[in-house]
């Protein structure tokens, strides 16, 4: 039982470590990023799929989950970097001002229908960061707790995720940085848990933090 418990271990170790992450920086990123005092997370592009539609599947109950995933995922982003606000060198706007300030130009529905420095200009931010989360559920959550049970916390995968994180510049909207990373989902993840394990990951990459 301990041989395959270790086996077990090893395994999950070896495929979160083949996860795929990639890092994309201007060359113009760090003379930028010194004239950034605000930055604004927008709400997430958000799509949720299945490998097999489960049989009660409603697409209007689908779509109100994607936006509410879009939400909370810009929530849990926003907590993680004010809880390290003294490790960066930026103000990032609460996000119920971002959504408010959207609102009121007409815009909290279309922001993929304007440029980033016009996002920007309505914001009042010196960058914006827009992201794209892709979740497509794989397995059955019964399954895998009953998984998580006998084997271990964090082997109960239900989920694979594609999230994708990029900065903008607020003056001429240019992509100051990429960043893109592919994800297992535990039955225990949530959208808070999700972002503290991206930004992690993000580590010393994040072009705000301070050196």
């Amino acid at each position: 039982m301990k041989k395959i418990i270790l086996f077990a271990c090893i395994l999950s170790t070896a495929l979160f470590q083949a996860q795929t992450k990639q890092i994309f920086e201007s060359p113009k990123l760090k003379e930028e990023i010194t004239t950034h005092k605000t930055i604004a997370v927008l709400p997430f592009k958000s799509t949720i799929s299945y490998k097999r539609l489960p049989k009660n599947f409603n697409p209007e109950t689908n779509a109100q989950e994607e936006k509410k995933s879009a939400l909370s995922l810009q929530s849990g982003l926003y907590t993680y970097l004010l809880r390290k606000s003294s490790d960066y060198s930026v103000t990032v706007q609460d996000p119920e001002r971002t959504n408010v300030l959207l609102k009121q130009s007409g815009n909290f529905d279309k922001v993929d229908d304007l440029t980033p420095d016009a996002l920007a200009k309505i914001l009042g931010v010196d960058a914006v960061i827009k992201c794209t989360y892709a979740y497509q559920k794989t397995g059955s959550e019964g399954g895998a707790i009953v998984k998580s049970l006998l084997i271990g916390f964090g082997t109960g995968k239900v989920a694979t995720s594609d999230l994708t994180m990029n900065i903008y510049n607020a003056k001429d909207g240019d992509l100051l940085w990429r960043f893109y990373k592919q994800m297992d989902e535990d039955v225990m993840s949530n959208p808070q848990a999700m972002m503290e394990h991206m930004m992690r990951k993000v580590g010393r990459n994040f072009p705000y933090e301070k050196s």
